[in-house]
């Protein structure tokens, strides 16, 4: 294998990396985008920078269409996994064909898919494969890119409550998914990402240095006047953005070895050493890689757990004095598919189910969530570290394809928003979504209603006001007693259903049936709408009194 690279300076520390492969028999460096020589056999490298320009993609272009012109063989351009616009609407592990390109708002995101672009174009009519490795942040001891500043230092510099999953590439994979690349030859987009993600602050940790929460407009730029505009930069420390490497995987049979921890290990190393090649890890393996512990969608157990035995047992205990019947209907292990109604606003009654069946059982569930949940600083990293999703069908398939429950509200955000007047009468189920999670993947339905939780912040009005729905992202602005600020103390009454076993009754295939899905959404929406109606009927008072029989268990 005969390699060509040429780019900016991480090409030339990824050169020696692939030079020393027994697999390589020559590694070549051009310090000129057009300085090289076409000879048969041999695979362009194209490294730009980490923040790459308008003239700069021009120049890789055309290098890459010299290339081609000559005879040129495989082109890899090594993009970065930053085409993925951080967002509050960025789900979370996105595969390479969930890529938001409409009205891409961040600059980097946007030049990454043009420079992508604008190869396909290039190399559309030559005779040369194009593979696009789009790896993760690879944060290097000189590195001019958001993440090797951050991690160097004393002081790390972050958008304040903000603490999102990162993916840390370590140098040595990205040279071993390029040799992977050049003698598989796959045309197509490929993510690189390591097998485990780390939490912002945890990163900061683990790289020695204090964090420092400051405001945008307070954070220093220095260098190029090149560098994208700084809340761009910035956003990528804010919300998520991290991708999937299943394709990489399965089509290219590569895996990195080193996790973000070990990558962050190894440039503390070379801080110390204050140099660009520092000693190489102990040997590391995917296996251990995947023993750092973290979500890759950010819950925290041990934050739960805590929250468990101060403020989520006072508001369960003292606060609403919830009583539960039916917890024998809740499967002790395996998958299934939790499914209730939103009442009261704020998602505190799916709060109150994580901690009562953690509490009990040991069981965690994971809710499927609206993108506002996650969009505003402090009740961010709330909303992750709970557990809570957002809500599409490849998150759902994540959980129960990991025997975990899975929580959803089918009426979604409408439901939450319902005035007092309606709470207790179910409305539309919209997709059915929920249950064709439940045919694919094999799981039980379990419903569950509350009466009581409509009544914490009951819905008396509702104001349509632009500005509040684009900052906010609610529906509406909600006329509430407390104007949506201090929960009412409400007597809550939880009651678990008898579990659907659609597993057993269809065959997976039974969900692109649209008459059998139809049927079984509304046959749960009518058991929950009379245990509604059961529970209404016997309660007295809104804020006290239990409607449970003390010999009903």
């Amino acid at each position: 294998m005969r390699l060509v690279l040429t780019g900016d300076g991480l090409a030339g520390l990824l050169v020696p990396r692939l030079a020393g492969d027994p697999a390589v028999d020559s590694c070549r460096l051009l310090e000129d985008w057009g300085a090289g020589v076409t000879a048969p056999g041999e695979t362009l490298v194209i490294v730009p920078s980490r923040c790459p320009t308008a003239s700069e993609t021009g120049q890789a272009a055309a290098a890459a269409g010299c290339w081609t012109a000559g005879g040129g063989g495989p082109v890899i351009l090594i993009s970065s996994a930053q085409v993925n616009e951080p967002s509050h609407f960025h789900s979370g592990l996105l595969s390479e064909n969930r890529l938001r390109r409409p009205k891409m708002g961040n600059t980097i995101a946007r030049d990454w898919l043009r420079l992508e672009q604008r190869f396909a174009e290039v190399l559309a009519e030559g005779q040369s494969t194009l593979t696009i490795l789009r790896p993760t942040a690879v944060p290097l001891p000189d590195g001019q890119d958001i993440f090797s500043r951050l991690l160097r230092g004393s002081w790390a510099t972050v958008p304040p409550g903000f603490n999102p999953p990162l993916q840390l590439l370590h140098l040595d994979d990205l040279a071993q998914a390029i040799l992977r690349a050049a003698c598989v030859t796959r045309e197509g987009s490929f993510n690189v990402a390591p097998t485990s993600v780390i939490p912002l602050r945890q990163a900061i940790r683990h790289s020695g240095q204090r964090r420092l929460p400051l405001p945008g407009f307070l954070h220093r730029r220095g260098g190029s006047l090149e560098r994208p505009p700084l809340a761009d930069e910035l956003a990528y420390l804010s919300h998520p953005w991290t991708v999937s490497d299943r394709s990489i995987r399965h089509r290219l049979r590569f895996e990195p070895r080193h996790s973000s921890a070990e990558t962050i290990q190894w440039l503390r190393r070379a801080k110390s050493a204050r140099s660009r090649h520092p000693p190489p890890l102990a040997s590391a393996t995917a296996a251990s890689a995947a023993e750092d512990g973290y979500d890759p969608f950010g819950m925290d157990r041990g934050y739960i757990d805590r929250l468990g035995r101060t403020l989520f047992r006072f508001l369960h205990d003292r606060y609403w004095r919830i009583e539960w019947r039916g917890l024998e209907h809740v499967p002790r292990q395996g998958r299934a598919v939790l499914v209730g109604i939103h009442r009261g606003l704020q998602p505190w009654d799916g709060v109150m189910i994580l901690h009562f069946l953690a509490r009990e059982l040991g069981r965690y569930p994971r809710f499927l969530i609206h993108p506002a949940l996650v969009k505003h600083p402090f009740l961010a990293p709330y909303m992750t570290q709970i557990g809570g999703l957002l809500a599409c069908r490849e998150n759902g398939a994540w959980v129960l394809e990991r025997e975990k429950i899975l929580g959803i509200f089918p009426e979604g955000i409408r439901g939450a928003f319902t005035r007092y007047r309606d709470a207790y009468r179910l409305g539309n189920f919209g997709r059915h979504d929920f249950v064709k999670m439940a045919l694919r993947h094999r799981a039980p339905i379990v419903p569950l209603v509350t009466v009581g939780s409509a009544e914490i912040f009951p819905i008396l009005g509702k104001i349509r006001w632009r500005w509040w729905q684009r900052f906010s992202g609610w529906p509406c602005f909600p006329v509430t007693p407390t104007l949506s600020l201090l929960p009412l103390p409400s007597k809550w009454h939880t009651l678990i259903l008898p579990p659907l076993a659609v597993h057993e009754e269809f065959p997976p295939q039974a969900a692109d049936d649209p008459e059998i899905v139809t049927r079984i959404s509304h046959q749960v929406q009518t058991q929950l709408q009379a245990a509604l109606d059961d529970l209404r009927s016997r309660r007295k008072s809104i804020f006290w009194g239990s409607i449970f029989p003390r010999d009903e268990s």
